[in-house]
This record gives structure tokens, C-alpha cells and sequence, in this order.
């Protein structure tokens, strides 16, 4: 299982973040229950390069870095801030420039961060269908996270990690499966 590729996406373009705290202790559960290694992107990192494509044949060399390890990634733990009731610009427009073609069965675990839990419905109502029409497997269990679950940027709220613990059992059952099934797709495709 060593090849197999965890990815987190912060969509938040602040530093420090709430939401890449948040998609960091979602990789850190699912790392410590693996035993595979995990790495964070933040978009706040790489804006500049992302923003100035409009597509991704337009792409800088940083930008395309980006967008390959997004598409190659065997699991993806996606987190956004909630603006103005729904996911940002800045993750819009890296889903925008991937190739839909890589998401195709890719295990996503959601979260999303915000200020009020009245848009704790983002997930469901905005983030599953951007993934279902990228043919994507979101796994059922997510997480939404407020201000006050939070004390320096980190998680202390017990039910949050309660629901990262399951998260990870769900990683644990379906990312070795869909791994092997995408890499023999891929294999059949290039032959």
C-alpha cells in the first residue's frame, strides 16, 4: 500500500487557517489509522500561479505541480472555508482547471469550516455535487467545523474528533480497493 497517494486541499486562502487545521488533523487521523504518509496543499500557497491559468494546458510549471498531485492523488481530504453560503472562488477554480477524467471512483472525504453552523448544509448541498458530477466517491462521513471548536488553530472539541476517528475507519475500508481498481484502469487505458 506505499504507493497509494493521500492528499488534503485546503480551499482557504488565510494563513493561519482554521480549515487547513481542520483538513490536517483529517490527514493526521487517517495517516495514524493507515500508516501512509499524507500531504497538505494549500491553496494559499500557490493562488498566484492557480489564479493566473485559465486552464491547465495554460499552467505554470508551480501550477501544474499542484494540479497533478490533485488528479494523481489515490484519496482526497478536501476543506473549505463557507463564503456567502457556499465553497470559495479559489476552489471552484482549481476543480475547474483539474482533469475531470482523474476524479473517476477517487475516495474524497469533505469537511468545511464557518462562523454559524446554519451553513453547515454546504457540504451536502454544494460540495457532494461538485464531486458527484466529477464522478467521485464521497465517502459518507464529513465534518463541519466552527470558531469555537477551535482554540489556537487546533481541534478540542471531542465530537470533532470522534467523527475524524470514523472518518478514517470508512479511508481504511475503501482507499486500498478503489487504489487497486483506478491503477488497473489506468493501466488498461494506456495499453
Amino acid at each position: 500500500m506505499s504507493e497509494i497517494s493521500i492528499v488534503g486541499v485546503s480551499g482557504s486562502l488565510s494563513k493561519p487557517s482554521r480549515t487547513s487545521a481542520l483538513v490536517s488533523a483529517v490527514l493526521e487521523g487517517i495517516s495514524i489509522k493507515s500508516g501512509l504518509p499524507a500531504t497538505l496543499l494549500e491553496l494559499s500557497d500557490s493562488a498566484a500561479e492557480l489564479f493566473a491559468a485559465r486552464s491547465s494546458a495554460s499552467a505554470s510549471p508551480p501550477a501544474r505541480k499542484f494540479l497533478e498531485q490533485v488528479e494523481q492523488a489515490d484519496l482526497l481530504v478536501i476543506g473549505t472555508p463557507v463564503y456567502r453560503a457556499s465553497y470559495t472562488g479559489a476552489l471552484k477554480h482549481l476543480f475547474d482547471l483539474v482533469d475531470h477524467r482523474s476524479f473517476s471512483g477517487k475516495p474524497i472525504v469533505l469537511t468545511a469550516t464557518g462562523g454559524s453552523l446554519l451553513h453547515a448544509l454546504v457540504i451536502e448541498h454544494q460540495l457532494r455535487p461538485l464531486f458527484g458530477f466529477l464522478n467521485a466517491l464521497t465517502l459518507p462521513t464529513s465534518v463541519y467545523a466552527v470558531e469555537a471548536d477551535f482554540s489556537s488553530y487546533s481541534l478540542v472539541r471531542p465530537e470533532i474528533h470522534e467523527r475524524i476517528e470514523r472518518i478514517a475507519s470508512e479511508v481504511i475500508l475503501h482507499l486500498p480497493r478503489t487504489a487497486a481498481s483506478r491503477r488497473t484502469e489506468a493501466k488498461a487505458v494506456t495499453v
